[in-house]
């Protein structure tokens, strides 16, 4: 039997098998999930169903996506994406930069527009207002259909804006609220009408998470506050002041748990007593009224604060200014909203960084990913949100408009 030259590499050629031989193995590849169903269909071209997954990684004529992009969109190994690629840029399909991005030519006007529910966490919060604000366009620039509802920060409103949007015909949903113990409900109602689910901060079961890598951000929080201490009090921390929220579950909680570990490696002799937990919940006000409370029946001493959002952090740093004690703390909050960008800019604040998970960047994620369940491709069970320290030093690069506009200082007791 002759050899066939593929790649430089012999192969032999396999038997000829018959067609009931060649379905009952289409059948046996379909079951084992080795393949697509379409791969398993024998009038389908296998490279142009390729180079077909390859142009729909493309939802506009404005995406540029580099050959990373292709490949972990699409599954393809990197040499075959590579070729469809250089191919569909020789046939006009697709424009190559200098830069190697990769924009499409196409309007693909063959697909329908899809439906997309959208829960948000609450309409009064920067951050849950930047997320939204970002959903709406990428949804907008994709020409996809959002319905929207606000959760109202109410587990009640959550599970009933669940039941409402899965019974009015989306195609996919999109879920920002708050509270775990109702994580699974939410779950059970969108898999009983069919409908995938994206959920954004909080992970629920059967859905792909979308949010912080929360762990992380903590770490670095507790890195920042560890260095600032041997700076400031040459490592003589006396307490840490930990703000919870119960509610919010075990992920977010990884925040103060990474917190933890970052300032242990920079004060390894911290006893544990020094740590002190306090449930607030998310808002400024009750944040505020916790640790006042805390402060009048507590000794004056120096305390390191980070908490699960920026909200919590700076009710805190209000209750310590309000007893006199701004020179006794040090803290780093969660989120860089615009408030905790604002106090990062005061003279003499407390406040020395915030992790900014920036929000207003979530929707293109988050809607790509949307994209990607809907077409079937293949997406990872929990994909993060980049993070990084603000500080007063780079917080007015990193965000212009805040020198330009009307937040220069925000005043919240």
């Amino acid at each position: 039997m002759p050899d066939v030259q593929r790649n430089g590499a012999s192969q032999t050629r396999p038997p000829r098998r018959s067609s009931a031989a060649k379905q009952r193995h289409n059948d046996a590849a379909l079951a084992s999930g080795r393949v697509t169903p379409h791969a398993a269909d024998p009038y389908i071209l296998e490279t142009v169903s390729r180079a077909c997954d390859v142009l729909q990684c493309f939802p506009d004529e404005e995406a540029c996506l580099k050959l990373r992009d292709v490949v972990q969109k699409t599954g393809l190994n990197k040499t075959i994406a590579f070729r469809i690629l250089h191919t569909l840029v020789e046939r006009g399909l697709l424009e190559r930069s200098v830069n190697l991005d990769y924009k499409s030519k196409l309007k693909l006007t063959g697909n329908r527009r899809f439906r997309i529910g959208y829960a948000a966490q609450s309409g009064d919060n920067s951050f849950s207002a930047a997320v939204t604000a970002g959903i709406r366009l990428a949804a907008a620039r994709r020409q996809i259909e959002l319905v929207y509802l606000d959760n109202h920060w109410s587990a009640a409103v959550a599970l009933k804006n669940a039941q409402n949007l899965a019974a009015s015909g989306i195609d996919l949903a999109l879920n920002f609220q708050s509270h775990t113990k109702i994580a699974s409900a939410v779950s059970t109602i969108f898999r009983e009408a069919g409908v995938p689910l994206v959920a954004i901060e909080i992970p629920h079961p059967d859905s792909v998470f979308y949010g912080a890598d929360n762990y992380r951000a903590g770490l670095l929080a507790g890195r920042v506050l560890g260095r600032w201490s041997k700076k400031r009090w040459n490592g003589q921390v006396q307490q840490v002041l930990l703000l919870e929220a119960a509610a919010a579950g075990p992920l977010p909680q990884l925040r103060l748990t990474g917190a933890r570990a970052g300032i242990k490696e920079f004060l390894p002799h911290l006893p544990e007593t020094a740590f002190v937990s306090l449930e607030v919940t998310w808002d400024f006000l009750r944040a505020f009224e916790a640790v006042r409370k805390y402060l009048r029946r507590s000794a004056p001493r120096t305390t390191l604060i980070t908490g699960i959002n920026d909200m919590m952090v700076l009710g805190a740093l209000r209750a310590f200014e309000e007893a006199g004690r701004s020179q006794d703390c040090i803290a780093v909050s969660m989120g860089a909203i615009p408030e905790a960008r604002a106090e990062l800019q005061r003279k003499d604040t407390s406040l020395v960084g915030s992790i900014a998970f920036f929000p207003e960047r979530y929707g293109e994620d988050i809607i790509q990913i949307a994209l990607d369940i809907l077409h079937r491709r293949e997406v990872q069970p929990a994909v993060y949100a980049h993070h990084d320290l603000i500080t007063a030093a780079n917080v007015s690069k990193l965000y212009p408009i805040d020198a330009h506009g009307e937040l220069t200082r925000t005043d919240f007791a």
